[in-house]
């Protein structure tokens, strides 16, 4: 039996072949004989979603980057705000307390024209016991500016107490509203004399008692009560603060009440000392 013939080309058949169907191709192109759009159609479909893919993703990262660019920016903004807001507040701070300080020193003016008889000291509170009120403080005058034991002190338009202990230059004050207070005062309309007493528990109703006051007088709500002649400490005179309340007591000789001091004992920052002793010359 024979065998069959394989097909074979030697090399020289197959570089003739390829020759000729490189050079149809190229005649083909130039002679626009073959059309080129499904080719380009091919690949179109293939390219042009994987550009826009790239496009996309493009302008995702330069989105980004602007969104960071600024946020940088808006941040850096915010800190630049938040330094003008503290400086704003700073300086805010300092002018409400330049107007403060400015309104107490009128008052000191105000009362040391009203109390213009008297030498004072003007002296600042450098220290006070715990809790609301100023019963008893420390302020930074002492010896050394001409301060003495029971020396009358004064703000905010009327009588805040005594001196009861003096250092080089610091000086110790117990005001009217101490439970140890006691001052000898008198109406201004009929000069009928009276006991106001400290009372911390009644400061939180903004009021202190008076008593031993003589009924004979009406005396009615409003009225101003002031140190008295024969107070053997305060100085005759000095506004302590105005009736709120009277009350005939059983006795039907004297009246009993309370009143509105003219002081704000919650809020002292400043205050004069009159230098002079009642006993050394006062009225």
């Amino acid at each position: 039996m024979k065998k069959k013939k394989k097909f074979q080309m030697n090399s020289k058949h197959l570089l003739m072949v390829l020759t000729f169907v490189c050079i149809s191709a190229a005649a083909l192109t130039f002679t626009n004989v073959v059309s080129v759009g499904p080719i380009r159609n091919a690949v179109g479909y293939v390219i042009v979603p994987f550009q826009n893919g790239i496009n996309q993703v493009g302008k995702w990262l330069t989105h980004k980057g602007q969104r960071f660019q600024n946020a940088e920016q808006l941040a850096e903004e915010n800190d630049e705000l938040k330094e003008r807001v503290n400086a704003l507040m700073e300086q805010n701070n300092l002018l409400t307390q330049n107007q403060n300080e400015l309104s107490d020193l009128k008052q000191l003016y105000q009362l040391d024209k009203e109390y213009s008889e008297y030498e004072k000291v003007a002296a600042e509170v450098i220290a006070s016991d715990p809790g609301n009120w100023f019963n008893t403080f420390t302020i930074n005058r002492g010896s050394n500016h001409g301060i003495e034991k029971d020396m009358n002190v004064i703000s905010d338009g009327g009588l805040v107490g005594l001196v009861t202990e003096v250092g080089a230059d610091w000086a110790t004050v117990r005001s009217i509203i101490d439970d140890f207070s006691n001052v000898s005062a008198m109406t201004v309309s009929t000069s009928d004399t009276c006991i106001v007493s400290g009372d911390l528990r009644l400061m939180d109703e903004g009021k202190l008692s008076f008593s031993q006051m003589s009924s004979a007088n009406s005396v009615t709500v409003g009225e101003k009560i002031v140190t008295s002649d024969i107070s053997d400490k305060y100085l005759k005179g000095i506004l302590i603060g105005y009736v709120s309340e009277v009350t005939e007591d059983p006795n039907h000789l004297t009246n009993t009440g309370y009143l509105i001091p003219v002081v704000d004992f919650e809020h002292i920052s400043k205050v004069l000392v009159i230098k002079q002793l009642k006993q050394t010359g006062g009225n």
